[in-house]
């Protein structure tokens, strides 16, 4: 029977332990913001429009044209934009459309190149189709977002720079295989 009390008095403790532990997480939620709000640290309470990306180098702007081409694949594939004007530093998003012209399915990996060059050092892809194989049917057509960010470090010198992307078939994948795949 001490045995038993004692058990009992032990989950009663680990259960008043469990209370007090849950309600101190709950409590941190108020204390993290007042230490925030006190501190400056991890500001999230100010509004976004106070937010400023201090990495843009509003001083200079860069234009970044945009190439596409095919590699023995009957597909057709172009940007939706020819062209950018931007300042270094800010995101970029533009559109490329792909269109399966052929009678079967194919699966497809586009290969970028930078001119000049120096450039692509410079140049981050967020988002970009070429991170994967894009697999199309027969007659499918698809628009494929590019997000780049142009650092702010680009030399001075460059005002210009040319993304080309080509479009190359991926051998020995079927079709389906590929489409898992694609994104």
């Amino acid at each position: 029977m001490n045995k038993q009390r004692a058990n009992r008095r032990m989950l009663g403790k680990l259960a008043v332990f469990a209370v007090l532990m849950f309600g101190f997480g709950f409590a941190m939620v108020p204390f993290y913001r007042a230490f925030c709000e006190v501190t400056g640290i991890n500001d999230f309470i100010r509004p976004a429009s106070a937010v400023r990306n201090t990495q843009v180098d509003a001083a200079r702007w860069v234009t970044l044209e945009f190439d596409a081409n095919v590699h023995g694949m009957p597909w057709e594939f172009r940007p939706l934009t020819r062209s950018v004007r931007f300042h270094p530093g800010e995101m970029v998003q533009v559109m490329f459309e792909v269109r399966n012209s052929g009678s079967a399915a194919m699966v497809g990996q586009a290969i970028p190149s930078y001119g000049p060059k120096v450039a692509s050092r410079h140049v981050n892809k967020l988002e970009c189709f070429c991170f994967k194989q894009q697999a199309l049917a027969a007659g499918e057509t698809r628009q494929m977002p590019v997000q780049i960010v142009i650092d702010a470090g680009l030399p001075k010198e460059i005002n210009t720079i040319t993304l080309s992307y080509t479009f190359f078939e991926v051998g020995g994948k079927s079709a389906q295989a590929g489409k898992d795949g694609a994104g």
